[in-house]
């Protein structure tokens, strides 16, 4: 399964870090996943546009739907093997917005 982590472009930073707490949970269960770096600072309209909140981390899966939540159940949830399994929403079609 390959799946883009959408994050925060601090890939420094680690610790208590939401972004991080997911990332390390995927790397730790062997998961595939490209980064997808988004603005620290700013509107982040892809994000808003994805998941209907301004906040990280988030994944995308292979079908375009999405997955968000707060990153400890996240990273709880990709660490019981479940990520697949996750509540995801699809993003709004063109049709719809046009």
């Amino acid at each position: 399964m390959a799946v883009k982590l959408h994050r925060c472009v601090n890939l420094l930073v680690k610790g208590p870090h939401p972004c991080w707490k997911v990332q390390k949970a995927l790397d730790e269960a062997g998961i595939n996943y490209e980064i997808v770096k988004e603005k620290y600072f700013g509107p982040r309209e892809e994000t808003v546009s994805r998941t209907g909140q301004k906040r990280f981390p988030w994944v995308e899966f292979e079908d375009g739907s999405v997955y968000r939540d707060e990153s400890k159940d996240m990273a709880q949830r990709i660490r019981e093997g479940k990520l697949t399994e996750a509540p995801s929403s699809q993003p709004p079609s063109a049709s719809a917005t046009a």
